[in-house]
């Protein structure tokens, strides 16, 4: 038996385990520990068995082969609920909530607390994720509908509801960060570092490296289902974190293009798009802006500021905006979402699974959705030019894929977004908008999406990219307009960009920003 299985410092030991699916090994003799009480890093590109991994430390998937110990002991799960008896649970990178219930009731689901009557104590349900809200410095109102939430919201209280557990040993979070600012970001480390200091095991999966440098204790790297490396976080850099997924240790190249925007024609220009609030107050303060044509207009801010609404104003989601949208001098009325496409709006949003693929289609039917009227002759579809436009779409766009006609689930993370984008792509849009467009995919997959994004820019395309990491905007983005609580409250060049601006820029809505400023000042 291995030394590793008994020694008192690993929580859990993974012993030479395989996963084999039909005809793909997911995972090829992989030998892994959690150390006890630790943030355990686990990084690697995706499609490299990180998931698959996770699935089979949880209970959703069975191994191939191999065993799992925990304090030394073989252990067999045969069910999530198996796993989560032995006090694992796993807060996955797409959502799992159930919209039509609110916060609690997700909560709580499959944990209800039964009052002596034999009924659902909700009282008590509502008290303890109050409480737990309250502690994640989130304190929403637990009746609160999870559709009402926002993507942000919805991804604390997918962590709240694992904190619930008294028994929970061993928490896995998958890109647990992928949609919150970077207050909230800074919440959860201070969650974890107390989980840690209760004897908690933490594995941690996450394409942002800085947070794996800040939080981490241990790191170990997955490629092609193998395990390449394992150190402890003192003795590595990001650097080396990415040349041992990639094999190279360049993250975010800027490119600065040489062009006179002047000279380029406005293709969209917003002016006082203004969105209510429910209940009073805006989403959207009189925004203006314009983007010209090849140009990539980034949009920065924090969670909250409108960026998300922003987009879907310009796509034909919200109807209940004021203010002028013009496209090439048009000034266009309040339309559906299918006119806007029609008139040249492309959109991929932020969350890829809900918004950005129908999962019951396979591969090719989600890449020309949006396009079939362009196959429809005499009344019919044309197969053939279906699959011809989405197998060039493929090819053009290096969507790595073995059958087009394969499960969109089939695709890892960065393929799918790649496969959400060519559906913008094939609608020839005018105006292309990009939300969150690296959200939950690794590096060498956000390098790639980088690349599609500044070739289509050359081409002409107007992009707008809405993006809540600084790094990746500044390699990006030509332009960058900077929204906080619904208003422009900054416009930055290529010359004139830098982090601090852009966060400077990003708190100038907010009243405790304001307050402290005018205490230094005043």
């Amino acid at each position: 038996m291995s030394t590793r299985i008994n020694d008192p410092d690993n929580c859990l030991v993974v012993e030479n385990i395989e996963k084999v699916y039909p005809g793909t090994k997911a995972l090829s003799h992989v030998n892994y520990e959690l150390k006890r009480g630790k943030v355990n890093v686990l990084i690697g590109e995706n499609g490299a068995g990180k998931s698959t991994l996770m699935k089979l430390i949880a209970g959703i998937e069975q191994p191939t082969s191999g065993h799992i110990y925990m304090d030394g002991v073989k252990v067999h799960f045969s069910s999530i609920n198996n796993a989560k008896a032995k006090g694992i649970a796993i807060i996955h990178q797409e959502l799992s909530l159930y919209p039509d219930m609110n916060i609690f009731q997700n909560m709580f689901v499959g944990a209800e607390i039964i009052s002596r009557y034999g009924l659902l104590d909700d009282v008590a349900h509502a008290r303890i994720a109050r409480d737990v809200l309250e502690r994640l410095d989130h304190p929403m109102d637990p009746y609160t509908k999870v559709n009402n939430l926002s993507v942000g919201e919805k991804q604390i209280v997918e962590i709240a509801r694992n904190l619930i557990d008294p028994n929970l040993r061993v928490l896995i979070m998958d890109e647990p960060t992928s949609s919150l600012s970077a207050e909230e970001v800074g919440t959860l480390f201070k969650i974890i570092r107390d989980m840690k200091a209760k004897g908690i095991t933490i594995v941690y999966i996450s394409h942002r490296l800085e947070e794996i440098m800040e939080i981490g204790d241990r790191v170990t790297v997955l490629r092609d289902g193998c395990i390449v490396d394992t150190a402890n976080i003192q003795e590595v850099t990001i650097d080396w974190l990415v040349e041992k997924m990639v094999g190279s240790n360049h993250i975010y190249e800027s490119q600065y293009r040489e062009i006179d925007w002047s000279t380029r024609k406005v293709m969209l220009k917003l002016q006082n798009i203004t969105l209510p609030k429910r209940g009073g107050g805006y989403i959207l303060n009189h925004v203006s802006l314009d983007v010209r044509e090849g140009e990539i207009l980034g949009v920065y801010g924090l969670l909250g500021a409108g960026r998300s609404e922003l987009f879907e104003c310009l796509i034909g989601l919200r109807p209940g905006h004021s203010g002028t949208i013009e496209l090439e001098g048009e000034t266009l009325l309040e339309e559906d979402i299918s006119c806007r496409i029609c008139k040249g709006f492309a959109i991929v949003p932020e969350d890829r699974q809900k918004e950005g693929v129908i999962q019951t289609l396979n591969i090719q039917k989600n890449i020309v959705l949006p396009s079939l009227c362009s196959f429809v002759h005499k009344g019919a579809i044309s197969r053939k030019e279906e699959s011809k436009a989405a197998t060039s779409i493929i090819k053009d766009m290096h969507i790595k894929v073995a059958d087009k006609t394969l499960p969109i689930l089939s695709l890892s993370g960065g393929n799918q977004q790649k496969v959400v984008i060519a559906k913008g792509i094939l609608t020839n849009p005018k105006i292309l908008l990009l939300d969150e467009p690296s959200r939950g995919i690794d590096v060498g997959a956000k390098a790639e999406v980088f690349d599609i994004i500044r070739e289509y820019a050359d081409q002409g395309l107007a992009i707008l990219m809405a993006s809540s990491e600084l790094k990746e905007i500044l390699s990006v983005a030509d332009r960058v307009v900077v929204l906080s609580n619904g208003m422009v409250t900054g416009n930055f060049n290529k010359a004139e960009m830098t982090e601090q601006k852009l966060v400077n820029a990003s708190y100038m809505g907010h009243d405790t920003y304001n307050k402290s400023k005018s205490r230094c000042t005043g």
